[in-house]
Parts: structure tokens; C-alpha cells; sequence
């Protein structure tokens, strides 16, 4: 039996996590709002309050990781470096504890191989890469959307995909590794442009 309103211990995170399970186990297409809303004994109303959409329930509270993110790399210390700075911040962003890991893969392989998904997703990726953006941005003291910040934004973000496909793929691996692979190799191509700027900064002032 389901009930309508809201029982007394849903979250969106609870919601996100139901969610995923049906979408796994049933597929993604084949499962309704009307089928998540059930499960979760609420009604569909209910669950547009939580989530806008079908698409964005996977995603769970994607904003206040979001937000933690923009605050730790506001935090870095001056002399840690941009590019460890950022490297540390993003293999922290993606961390989970170990016992979440099982579900953060259905989640992940959810946004990452179900193609319904992948228009939204790339709408939650650009604020994710906006972020990284603006935090390179203020350390070279350009435009947060002119190239150069944008460009290595994407590449943390390929770096990003990247890792998780592996992930996916071979279950044995470690993420937390593959990330910190992934994100030395955009930070060693970053870190010679970065100080190329800053001496011509001092050269011309």
C-alpha cells in the first residue's frame, strides 16, 4: 500500500537513492515518475516538489556538493599552488565512503551510459566546470569565461569522465587514483602556462 504526502523520513537524497534502484533494476526509460512516487509512498506532486524532473533525480543533492567545492577551492592556501590546490579539491569532490561505493557506481553508470541522461547531465557538468573556471580565472586574473579557463575546466572535466569510465569498466580499480591520475596530467600541462603568465605579469608591471 502507498500513501500520498510526504512520510515523514523522505529526503531528496532518500528519493535520488530509491530512484536509482528502480532505474537499474527496471531501466531508466521504462520506469515512471509515477513509478518512483509509488515506491516511495508520495505522490507525484510530492515529488516534483523534490526533483524538476525525471531526469535530474539521479543527480541526488548534486548543489551543496557544488557549493562545498566552490568553498574549499576559495579556501586553498596561496602557497599550496593552483594546480594542487585544484587536484586535491576535485579528488575530495569525488570521493565517497566506502560503503556508498556500490551505489555511487549505479549512479554513475546511470548518468554516464543511459543517453536520456546525457542532455541533462551536461547541464550539470558546465556548472561544475564553471566553478573550476572561476577559480583559475581569479588566480590569473583573466575573464572567467574566456578561453583559457574554460579550456582547462573542460579538460578536469574529460579527466573526470575518463576516470569514471575506467571505473565503470573495471570494478577492481580504485577511483580515488584514477582521478588523481587524471587530474596530474591536466595540472602538469597547466602549471607551465600558469607561470609563463605570472612572469610576464612581473616583466610588464
Amino acid at each position: 500500500m502507498t500513501r500520498a504526502g510526504r512520510p515523514q523520513s523522505t529526503t531528496r537524497g532518500e528519493l535520488s537513492t530509491l530512484a536509482i534502484d528502480l532505474f537499474t533494476e527496471r531501466g531508466f526509460d521504462e520506469t515512471s515518475v509515477d513509478d518512483v512516487a509509488a515506491a516511495a509512498g508520495i505522490s507525484r506532486r510530492t515529488l516534483f516538489r523534490y526533483y524538476p524532473s525525471k531526469y535530474s533525480i539521479p543527480w541526488g543533492d548534486f548543489e551543496p556538493h557544488l557549493e562545498k567545492m566552490r568553498r574549499r577551492l576559495a579556501s586553498t592556501p596561496p602557497d599550496s599552488g593552483l594546480g594542487d590546490g585544484l587536484r586535491e579539491a576535485l579528488v575530495a569532490f569525488n570521493r565517497v565512503p566506502e560503503v556508498e561505493l556500490e551505489h555511487h557506481r549505479r549512479r554513475m553508470h546511470l548518468l554516464l551510459k543511459v543517453p536520456a541522461l546525457h542532455a541533462h547531465s551536461m547541464l550539470m557538468y558546465s556548472e561544475w566546470r564553471q566553478i573550476i573556471a572561476e577559480h583559475i580565472a581569479a588566480h590569473l586574473q583573466v575573464d572567467p569565461h574566456s578561453h583559457v579557463p574554460q579550456s582547462v575546466a573542460w579538460q578536469f572535466l574529460g579527466a573526470s569522465l575518463a576516470a569514471y569510465e575506467q571505473w565503470l569498466d573495471h570494478p577492481e580499480t580504485d577511483l580515488d587514483e584514477l582521478l588523481d591520475q587524471g587530474y596530474s596530467l591536466v595540472v602538469e600541462g597547466l602549471l607551465p602556462y600558469v607561470e609563463h603568465v605570472l612572469v610576464s605579469r612581473r616583466v610588464h608591471r
